[in-house]
């Protein structure tokens, strides 16, 4: 099945690294335009030398300079709402600082960004599409993952809300939901057998994502391919939540 882009510009956020950069690479070889958003220059700089797209650096967990960047951006088709931290701490030991940020940037920037986007999609009436990565978190609890685990349950609810409000406009939102990924910082957090093991034993096809893995999923949802599908949260887990 051949996705095509051609025509369709498209924002990523959180596209310096990781599963944003491989998706970035993806979304240019099937001829789109891409934006590429992100907090580090460094990254974009190197991503650019590669690619031709367009680079915006912006911390998303600032709103007011967020807003301006998008708005600065022009009309987008497609949007992909990728980028994340993850700060991890037991239960007992949430700071309100971590809160706070963990929820400015998982949860109000994709509200932030896509309100802009989708404020262009129904004004040139052409319709959309948006992806928004969230996790298997959303839906398993998971040790030490209190408030990203409430972070990504929070993805999910909002995206099925922006898919009934915005569907009679034509706009699609939906999420995905990868287990852990073999991103670089994946390999290293998840290399040791004694870490690794007990997830991967709850995972029925017995290994981690792999980048290219959740890249595709994105893509597909993100396509025409999809025209049908609106409000889904798509696990891509190997089979996690489905135990």
């Amino acid at each position: 099945m051949e996705i095509n882009f051609t025509g369709s510009r498209v924002l990523v956020t959180g596209a310096g690294q990781g599963i944003g950069r491989e998706l970035v690479k993806k979304l240019v070889a099937a001829g789109a335009t891409v934006v590429a958003l992100s907090q580090t220059q460094s990254r974009l700089d190197s991503l650019a030398k590669e690619l031709n797209v367009k680079t915006v650096c912006v911390d998303i967990g600032d709103w007011e300079a967020t807003r301006r960047a998008v708005e600065s951006i022009g009309p987008i088709d497609c949007l992909v709402n990728n980028a994340a931290v993850a700060l991890l701490d037991s239960f007992l030991n949430v700071s309100p600082d971590d809160f706070d940020r963990s929820f400015a940037v998982n949860v109000k920037a994709i509200i932030n960004v896509s309100q802009v986007v989708v404020r262009g999609m129904i004004d040139r009436k052409k319709g959309g599409s948006i992806v928004n990565l969230s996790s298997q978190a959303s839906q398993a609890a998971l040790a030490d993952h209190t408030v990203y685990c409430g972070t990504k349950a929070a993805v999910d609810q909002i995206s099925k809300v922006m898919a009934l409000e915005l569907g009679p406009h034509n706009i699609r939102v939906n999420c995905v939901n990868p287990t852990v990924v073999m991103t670089e910082m994946g390999k290293i957090g998840w290399s040791k057998p004694e870490k690794a093991g007990p997830m991967l034993s709850k995972i029925p096809l017995g290994r981690f994502s792999e980048v290219e893995d959740v890249v595709n999923a994105i893509m597909f949802l993100l396509s025409d391919k999809a025209a049908m599908i609106n409000g889904v949260t798509l696990p891509v887990d190997g089979g996690f939540l489905a135990c």
